[in-house]
């Protein structure tokens, strides 16, 4: 493919969220001869060499889309071969009405439970749609493409930093919100310490938003009421979570609905154990490392069997399906035939 668009929330490797998005560029301009990428803020230096970013960060929504769309405007001559909006409805929705008259292809990549009326919108300006697996697109649709997750296995390793201690190191990755329940976890160790097992609960999410913060006060609150080992933290620098991952005993990820939150690919490809809640994770994970979201005692039941000798060889799933690698190809070789 000659010349690919591609847009995004913020390219920067330092984003504890969004840092991801990095890996998925880099392997995007390794497949293109041009790849240009809109996206609110850049990290200096950042971008692959063949790739060139325009930024439209402005102080109001309408200054943002005016920005996005005269940036997108000046990279129509030449014609792209595609466009990919990635995990921002709204850019497929502004884009269209400049695409579709140049017969330009349009595809969004969209993994989360929210169908709202803008993703069926942008849906069906889409003339692809693609997801990590046909749960984690909120509509039916005769356009999705599952294509993985797009994790940059190559950014962790197997590594073994535990130390010797009685009971279960529980790492928990990701913000503080009611989704993502962390209430169910708190629970399911208080469950736990009743049948005898110490788990030790280390929670790293994002804070700054009176919501957040909210949220996080009030899991703190019922972390006293039960008595439970927790730790509540601000989320890291995403090169601090390999290490983070080399020193836990099992990660945890109780996000409800059929969410795919990509640190549990990350884990699995750190050879880390994982237990899961959301069925989106059923080609990566048995029977046996999923549980209840809303029943914590199934959460408690897989604490209590957990063997922490065991570290369960996940990577080659990753590696084989979910991979930056794979989903690159995957989208190129899609968007590139319709």
């Amino acid at each position: 493919m000659h010349k690919l668009i591609f847009a995004t929330q913020k390219l920067d490797s330092r984003d504890p969220i969004l840092a991801a998005t990095v890996a998925k560029v880099r392997a995007l301009a390794a497949r293109v001869d041009e790849l240009v990428v809109l996206c609110d803020s850049s990290e200096p230096g950042i971008a692959p060499a063949n790739a060139r970013v325009h930024e439209f960060a402005a102080s109001t929504q309408l200054g943002r889309g005016a920005r996005f769309a005269r940036a997108l405007a000046g990279e129509l001559r030449p014609r792209p071969d595609a466009f990919l909006a990635h995990m921002v409805p709204l850019y497929a929705v502004v884009a269209a009405p400049l695409l579709k008259p140049l017969r330009v292809p349009i595809g969004l990549w969209y993994s989360h439970p929210t169908g709202h009326p803008l993703v069926r919108l942008a849906a069906a300006a889409s003339t692809t749609v693609f997801s990590v697996d046909r749960t984690t697109f909120p509509l039916a649709s005769r356009k999705l493409v599952p294509i993985g997750h797009g994790i940059d296995v190559a950014e962790f390793t197997c590594a073994d930093e535990r130390e010797n201690h009685d009971g279960l190191r529980a790492l928990v990755l990701g913000r503080y919100s009611p989704i993502k329940g962390l209430d169910t976890i708190l629970r399911a160790a208080a469950f736990a310490a009743e049948a005898g097992l110490h788990v030790r609960i280390e929670v790293h999410g994002a804070t700054g938003s009176p919501l957040n913060d909210a949220h996080k006060a009030g899991l703190e609150q019922l972390a006293r009421e039960l008595g439970v080992d927790a730790v509540l933290a601000d989320a890291v620098p995403r090169s601090a979570v390999p290490a983070l991952f080399a020193r836990a005993d099992v990660l945890i990820n109780a996000t409800e609905g059929a969410s795919a939150d990509k640190v549990v690919y990350e884990a699995a490809a750190s050879c880390l154990p994982v237990l899961a809640a959301s069925a989106a994770f059923g080609d990566l994970l048995p029977d046996e490392l999923r549980f209840d979201r809303h029943r914590p005692e199934t959460l408690c039941e897989r604490l209590l069997a957990f063997d922490r000798s065991r570290r369960p060889g996940l990577r080659e799933i990753v590696a084989t399906r979910h991979s930056v690698e794979h989903w690159a190809d995957a989208v190129l070789a899609t968007v590139g035939r319709r």
